[in-house]
């Protein structure tokens, strides 16, 4: 099932539109800045619930990082796509990824004989699925329409499976992995702030008893 799924997403369920937009949306190497900016502008101009999901979304990408990527993978150590299967297509953008955003995407044809090369079977959980599911987590927590978040966060999952690096069983494993340690770090701060916020931020624990209730957060603004 896992492999009828991926050769569909992968090698059927294409056009060149969706191979141009999934090789964007998996593109660590040209969210990377963006993302980064958007977190120092949160921090900056975001007020206390914009630097709380900064706060909160950064450790949990880290949590979902050290879980998925170091751990998990390792002990799993399961093989990706086109290390495997024959004809798994990899798609990408050229580099440099802010250029490669106008140019042809790169295209190849997996032939399944790197199983043995050395580094390789990381594939399960899926970091990107995990890290981008984390994240909309927390928005989902701290904002009225944060679950819109989940939106890209799909996206991004669905294009690992397009873009040929992962099995769909990867991305749903990331997706509950990523889920569920948003869950661990957003309540966890939850009630550091209720049992410790009034010592260290008196101002900001008044008017912000919670750092989950959207509800109470909006009417303090």
């Amino acid at each position: 099932m896992d492999q009828k799924l991926l050769f569909l997403i992968n090698r059927e369920w294409t056009s060149p539109a969706l191979d141009k937009l999934m090789a964007l949306a998996s593109s660590a190497a040209f969210w990377g800045v963006p993302l980064g900016i958007l977190v120092v502008w949160l921090v900056w101009k975001g007020g206390f619930r914009g630097r709380t999901f900064a706060l909160l979304a950064l450790l949990s990408f880290g949590f979902t990082d050290g879980v998925a990527g170091r751990f998990i993978k390792k002990s799993v150590a399961r093989f990706r796509p086109h290390q495997t299967e024959v004809g798994v297509r990899q798609l990408d953008l050229q580099s440099p990824a802010w250029k490669g955003v106008f140019m042809p995407v790169k295209e190849k044809l997996s032939t399944g004989s790197n199983s043995a090369a050395k580094g390789t079977g990381r594939s399960f959980p899926s970091n990107h699925s995990a890290n981008t599911a984390a994240v909309a987590v927390i928005a989902t927590l701290l904002f009225r329409f944060g679950w819109l978040a989940f939106l890209p966060a799909l996206i991004v999952s669905y294009s690992r499976i397009y873009t040929g690096a992962h099995w769909p069983t990867d991305v749903l494993a990331g997706i509950c992995t990523g889920s569920a340690a948003a869950l661990i770090v957003a309540f966890a701060a939850e009630a550091l702030w209720r049992n410790y916020g009034e010592r260290i931020a008196p101002r900001a624990s008044a008017s912000h008893p919670s750092l989950l209730s959207v509800e109470m957060n909006t009417a303090a603004t």
